[in-house]
């Protein structure tokens, strides 16, 4: 066989069964290896798109999503999904081509020092000189992909190794057990735990691993503890748990900052500092447990007291036996900001205004959806609204990013979600900035004869800028833009467009869309005049009922 054909032989060996990207010519040997394979390629439209999905199969399935590209601008184009998934902690391999090594036929044309570029956005990344070497590297690049941190992989390969003729076989596959936490370390921070009068649980990006899931909710239903997530830590455990008290979606002045003010010890799982900080650590208010697979990284806000590493679903499961016969502790104060929240955050869910308001939109979906559905997210000022907002019943039910959070990966996001779970309810929100961003992929979904439903929401402007350039006191400038007839722009491609014109039809329309196959497009105006009004000057004005 060929160097091509043995990549492809590893990649199957490692339980491959898609690969996302556009071929150029220097992966064309590549490209006939794949033809006779077991793998599925999803072409798609443009290579950064790829990238996303190549990260969400990889979010979704914690094993690495695998992603195509060619040389050159091919390989330039995915950049900012490589430092999607770096932050993000997502196991990403991306294939890159390159010209022959051997012998040049065209110069430099369109040659980049790949590797080079993309060294401090990946875990590992490496040109292959010679087809024997394929094995090891590819067995080593999977488990250097899923080691905690995950993050992303890459290697080179260029025509003429492709086309190397070799004798080699893939190497066997075998799982890992991770290191445990010390005794001792568990034992200093359940002593830590049983002395607070007012602990709290924070669920972070790392605790969405499916063991961690289970010991965290049993962890919380032995202990009663009360708990809160960051954004990508939605999820973990279902937030109409009579013991969650949201999400902190904003760093600080929100009503879940009143139960943070006044806890005396935060339990810190899977936490990252690339995640937006969810409460600022002040010297001296509260003490912080960390409890992850690695070490915290220290800065001006995040500088735990006590850590605890090692494998953290067994962490879990060691603290909770340390704590289960302790006393309980005094939920009163943290029961009646559970009842606060309630009010002002899932209650209160907007008016009956026209265009709607963030609140009434989150609240329309989130009673029209399934629980088992998936709601992508592009990023823009709607994401904080939904990370307050929707209530997530399972890990990656709201699919967000709030690591490199880029705009342009909520709907690619959605396709792979679908193609993922083809069982489940898939729907993108998008702002009508991020949509345009990769909006070219509604040819992808219509081609892949995929049934999901795109969400835009329409500002005409960059939303989540104006925002901040409003609070700053500075006068509107430079962030608004016009848009295409949204409906007759998923006409052309072979999908269905809607217009929601009046309050109150967003519930029928989905629902039907939901229940009808094919791509739907929901165009969605929405007044974000509420920013202000909840945002700042309602969370600035209340009280923490102390």
């Amino acid at each position: 066989m060929n160097g091509a054909e043995l990549l492809v032989q590893c990649l199957e060996n490692e339980g491959v069964n898609m690969i996302f990207g556009i071929p150029g010519e220097e992966n064309l040997v590549f490209l006939e290896a794949l033809r006779s394979s077991s793998i599925r390629l999803v072409l798609t439209r443009h290579e950064q798109a790829a990238g996303f999905m190549a990260a969400t199969y990889g979010r979704l399935t914690g094993k690495p999503g695998v992603c195509l590209a060619t040389l050159g601008p091919g390989a330039t184009n995915f950049v900012t999904a490589v430092a999607y998934a770096l932050l993000g902690g997502i196991p990403v391999v991306f294939i890159t081509g390159q010209k022959p090594i051997k012998k040049s036929k065209q110069g430099r044309f369109q040659i980049l020092d790949v590797v080079r570029m993309m060294a401090p956005l990946t875990k590992f990344t490496k040109q292959i000189v010679n087809a024997g070497n394929i094995p090891p590297l590819i067995r080593d690049i999977f488990r250097v992909a899923m080691d905690e941190k995950p993050g992303p992989v890459h290697i080179e390969l260029p025509e003429d190794i492709a086309a190397e003729e070799v004798d080699k076989v893939p190497f066997a596959c075998h799982s890992l057990l991770r290191p445990l936490a010390a005794p001792t370390s568990i034992s200093k921070a359940a002593a830590k735990i049983r002395e607070a009068r007012f602990p709290l649980l924070l669920l972070g990006a790392a605790a969405k691993r499916p063991h961690i899931c289970a010991a965290a909710r049993e962890l919380v239903e032995a202990t009663g503890i009360y708990f809160f997530t960051t954004q990508m830590g939605k999820g973990v455990i279902d937030e109409h748990s009579p013991r969650c008290l949201g999400t902190a979606a904003l760093s600080d002045h929100d009503y879940i900052h009143c139960a943070i003010d006044h806890a005396d010890v935060i339990i810190n799982v899977g936490y990252d500092v690339v995640e937006k900080p969810p409460f600022f650590m002040n010297q001296g208010k509260m003490e912080v447990i960390h409890v992850n697979f690695s070490p915290a990284d220290i800065d001006e806000v995040y500088f735990p007291q006590y850590e605890v590493i090692g494998d953290i679903s067994h962490s879990l499961d060691a603290l909770r036996m340390n704590l289960i016969e302790s006393e309980q502790t005094d939920n009163d104060y943290f029961h009646r900001i559970h009842l606060e929240i309630n009010t002002h955050v899932f209650q209160d869910q907007g008016h009956d205004s026209f265009p709607n308001t963030p609140q009434r939109i989150v609240s329309d979906i989130r009673k029209t959806v399934a629980d088992s559905s998936i709601v992508s997210l592009d990023n823009g000022m709607y994401k904080i609204w939904f990370a307050r907002n929707f209530k997530a019943t399972s890990p990656h039910s709201l699919l967000l990013d709030n690591a490199l959070a880029s705009m342009g990966a909520g709907f690619p996001a959605a396709i792979a979600a679908k193609l993922v779970h083809p069982e489940k309810q898939v729907i993108a929100v998008c702002g009508d900035g991020g949509f345009m961003m990769n909006s070219q992929e509604m040819e992808t979904a219509i081609r892949l004869d995929l049934h999901l439903v795109i969400i835009i929401l329409r500002d005409d402007g960059y939303g989540m800028i104006k925002w901040k350039q409003t609070g700053m006191e500075f006068p509107n400038f430079g962030l608004d833009f016009g848009n295409p007839d949204f409906i007759q722009y998923a006409e052309s491609y072979g999908a269905k467009g809607y217009r929601i014109t009046e309050n109150g039809t967003l519930t029928t329309l989905l629902s039907q869309c939901l229940n009808s196959p094919g791509v739907h497009l929901i165009e969605v105006p929405v007044d974000y005049s509420e920013n202000e009004k909840v945002l700042l000057r309602e969370l600035q004005n209340k009280t923490c009922l102390l």
